[in-house]
């Protein structure tokens, strides 16, 4: 189950592990890892909930721009 949930916050993120472990420069066999081998860090799930966060609100920013620009 905590794989599922994993991936989960993963895909709610628009990241795959391959490119969240490029963000962070980590090695992405561990982050494959995770669930499956090994806990995810503690903090894996909040961080990806912040990126998820942030990505929405760039695209609202960038809505905004478009708007007044019009």
């Amino acid at each position: 189950m905590n794989k599922e949930r994993l991936n989960r916050a993963f895909e709610h993120a628009g990241l795959s592990k391959k490119e969240f472990a490029k963000l962070l420069n980590i090695n992405a066999q561990s982050v494959y890892a995770w669930e499956s081998t090994q806990s995810a860090p503690y903090w894996i799930y909040s961080w990806l909930e912040n990126y998820a966060k942030a990505r929405m609100f760039d695209k609202m920013m960038e809505l905004g721009k478009m708007l007044e620009e019009k």
